[in-house]
């Protein structure tokens, strides 16, 4: 997700015109310079559910609930495996991610607009709950367990600094809530996907096997097919335009 200002300005990028501004949680687009940003009196103010219809609201309810039970359903299948053997730290750390992830997710305010094309829901539902396809028993380890930890961990204080960077704006689809700048996304236009790819690739590395790399590769390029839908819708937004002349890379520095 790239960001622009967790004020309420568009952030997520991935949202279409005319879009449905009710529905399940979405992933966030945070990319202007702090000297661009819009300032606070000039955005518009947050959504919450007193604020929606019925209609609306009830739909928000049910997908935050849904996505609470499918978390709920593989932490409990995970810890169950790693209550077996204590020594797949990995594992745990799978779990942990999906909370950061999904979890923090449930809280998220909600947005101005959502992108409810086939393309984005897609790529981001999937992009999201791909977890629950992983092969969960031990495969073959590339590197060490500890490695592969030191990997995730890494990737998850990341997503961290960069959730913490847009504040309540994020979520899973894309959405309008702000653009946002600063922090994680002084480096790259998409930091939150830097801890994604460094949480799975720790995961995969150490329980290497033909179904996760069949889930993790799908995983991939849903991610990559996230970042163009974002950037594409942001790209209308002058203040992000500014903001992606100044931060070169999306994901990797120097690579993408």
């Amino acid at each position: 997700m790239s960001g622009i200002d967790s004020s309420g300005q568009p952030e997520c990028a991935g949202r279409a015109t005319g879009a449905n501004p009710a529905a399940m949680p979405d992933s966030t687009v945070h990319a202007t310079s702090d000297s661009i940003q819009r300032p606070q009196s000039a955005a518009p103010a947050a959504r919450t559910l007193e604020t929606l219809d019925l209609r609306e609201a009830v739909v928000e309810i049910l997908a935050r609930v849904a996505a609470a039970t499918l978390l709920s359903l593989f932490a409990y299948a995970a810890i169950k495996r790693w209550l077996a053997d204590p020594t797949r730290i990995t594992l745990v750390l799978l779990v942990v991610g999906a909370f950061v992830t999904v979890g923090l997710s449930l809280f998220a305010r909600v947005p101005l607009r959502r992108d409810w094309t086939p393309f984005a829901f897609v790529c981001a539902i999937g992009g999201t709950f791909y977890f629950l396809a992983v092969r969960l028993a031990p495969g073959i380890q590339l590197i060490p367990e500890a490695a592969g930890a030191a990997l995730q961990l890494f990737g998850i204080f990341w997503e961290l600094f960069a959730k913490a960077s847009l504040r309540r704006s994020f979520g899973i689809l894309p959405a309008n809530r702000g653009v946002v700048s600063g922090g994680a996304y002084r480096f790259v236009r998409h930091p939150m996907y830097l801890g994604y790819f460094l949480l799975d690739l720790g995961f995969l590395l150490v329980n290497f096997g033909i179904q996760n790399v069949i889930v993790y590769g799908c995983q991939f390029a849903l991610q990559v097919g996230r970042i163009l839908r974002e950037e594409k819708l942001l790209s209308d937004d002058e203040r992000y335009r500014a903001y992606r002349s100044k931060v070169k890379f999306r994901v990797i520095p120097g690579v993408f």
